[in-house]
């Protein structure tokens, strides 16, 4: 298993959920766990996914996600799930 940390957060909008979990499953990315809130009208996601039958390289996989971010007017970014718990150890 590959874990990936992925993370949306922008404006709310129709959408946005479907638009990721599709190009995830297009993919073969399979989504672990999932949580999604709505603030004051701003979206924030965070997903843990399982990129190990994933064809595409790591670095296409995140440039895909942020462009489909840009083009929902969202922020997404994604990170190994190693690197990530190595930045938010204490």
């Amino acid at each position: 298993m590959k874990k990936t940390v992925v993370t949306v957060v922008g404006k709310d909008s129709v959408g946005i959920i479907a638009r990721i979990c599709t190009y995830l499953a297009d993919n073969e990315i399979n989504i672990l766990d999932i949580s999604q809130t709505i603030v004051d009208g701003f979206f924030n996601m965070m997903m843990i996914v399982d990129i190990a039958r994933c064809s595409r390289e790591f670095g296409d996989m995140a440039d895909d996600l942020e462009r489909i971010g840009m083009e929902m007017s969202c922020i997404v970014k994604t990170q190994r799930e190693d690197i990530f718990d190595q930045m938010h150890r204490i």
